[in-house]
């Protein structure tokens, strides 16, 4: 493997410049040229030597010719951009090659730039220094981005309800986020007396206009959760507010369960979203299905309420779409999976269940595609 070049000239943080070319004096002249301009250089004389380097030592460019034996500059340019490591680092195309279906070509493999033979070393340079800022300040406003969001995502995770907070409520919660800030959201909160509403909700998408609803939820479902409104009116009332306020296509599914620990009573209300699970003490997984339409939809959306008697050790189980959908696993598979997961963890402390249900639908640390919230509770 080459190693890289040792120019006590050029500080180690200069960029690194891939060149390929099978001749000798084309590479000399490049490397030499990039070289007075303050650039490393590493030189490759194939296209199989020019990928081993690229994946060896992440060059900030590659100058690539087209016509080499054995892989062409096409051929390296291709696996480049289909390969992770590599995709994103600029690619100028030099060929003696000046047919414009060929710069076509080369351009829409992705290279950024085609430079044609015979060439001047000091046009090389200035192409290279355009494109190398261009990446810069790419790679810049990418940072500057991931560091918002990440704010945003602290914002979020600063909104929900620790159950150590709100013992009274007994739950335990698991949130595993997929982007740096995610359209999931959950709540837990007294809204009168003994009645505690526990609420899960999916605002559709993975963008930022996602996550920039989900407070809105939070404040939506307390303002009209409580002894006025039945669940079915909340989400009633949350529908209007949502048509209103949602982009084009943007919908939230949710289910929301109001729970009167001094009688037992609960009702559930569903808004399109995963069927919660509820296992009785020493009996078996149900799942609970009133049916009801996505928030923010429709206009004149309904809503089926449903109203359950809970005794002392039973537990209910709410959770988003991205807990059971998994490539490979059917809808039935996910609905057998889950419910043997819950009966399994029954008799468990409730982190423990909780843990326990996470690892069971997601094994190994599988990696997620989507946000994940697990929400167990017990009256």
């Amino acid at each position: 493997m080459t190693n890289l070049p040792q120019n006590p000239e050029h500080p180690a943080d200069a960029p690194l410049i891939l060149v390929v070319d099978d001749e000798a004096v084309n590479r000399k002249v490049l490397t030499w040229a990039l070289s007075e301009a303050g650039f490393r250089t590493l030189p490759a004389s194939s296209g199989h030597e020019a990928r081993e380097l690229a994946l060896a030592h992440r060059p900030d460019l590659v100058i690539l010719d087209i016509l080499m034996p054995g892989e062409s500059g096409f051929d390296v340019c291709e696996s480049l951009q289909g390969h992770p490591a590599t995709r994103d680092i600029p690619v100028i195309f030099l060929s003696g090659l000046t047919d414009t279906l060929d710069k076509i070509k080369g351009l829409e493999l992705g290279a950024v730039d085609y430079v044609t033979k015979p060439f001047s070393g000091a046009e090389v340079v200035a192409r290279a220094r355009i494109h190398l800022r261009l990446r810069q300040a790419r790679q810049a406003l990418i940072a500057q981005q991931a560091a918002r969001l990440s704010t945003l995502r602290q914002a979020q995770q600063a909104m929900l309800v620790n159950p150590r907070e709100l013992p009274e409520a007994s739950f335990a919660v698991r949130f595993l986020t997929h982007d740096a800030a995610g359209g999931d959201i959950y709540d837990v909160f007294r809204h009168s007396g003994s009645i505690h509403g526990y609420f899960l909700a999916d605002v559709t998408g993975h963008d930022l206009g996602a996550s920039l609803i989900t407070p809105a939820l939070k404040s939506l479902i307390r303002q009209n959760a409580g002894p006025l409104y039945g669940p079915a009116e909340t989400f009633a009332t949350m529908n209007g507010v949502l048509r209103q306020v949602l982009s084009e296509g943007q919908v939230v599914t949710a289910s929301y369960l109001a729970l009167n620990r001094a009688s037992g009573k609960a009702t559930l209300v569903r808004a399109g979203h995963p069927a919660p699970v509820l296992v009785r003490k020493g009996g078996a997984a149900e799942f609970l299905e009133p049916e009801g339409d996505v928030l923010g939809g429709f206009e004149s959306a309904h809503f089926e309420t449903l109203d359950l008697r809970l005794g002392r050790g039973d537990r209910f189980l709410l959770y988003s779409d991205g807990l059971v959908e998994r490539h490979g696993r059917t809808h039935d598979q996910a609905r057998d999976l889950l419910a043997r997961a819950c009966e399994h963890a029954a008799g468990l402390p409730l982190e423990d269940a909780a843990d326990h249900v996470l690892s069971e639908l997601l094994p190994d640390g599988e990696p997620t595609h989507d946000d994940v919230v697990l929400l167990v509770a017990e009256v």
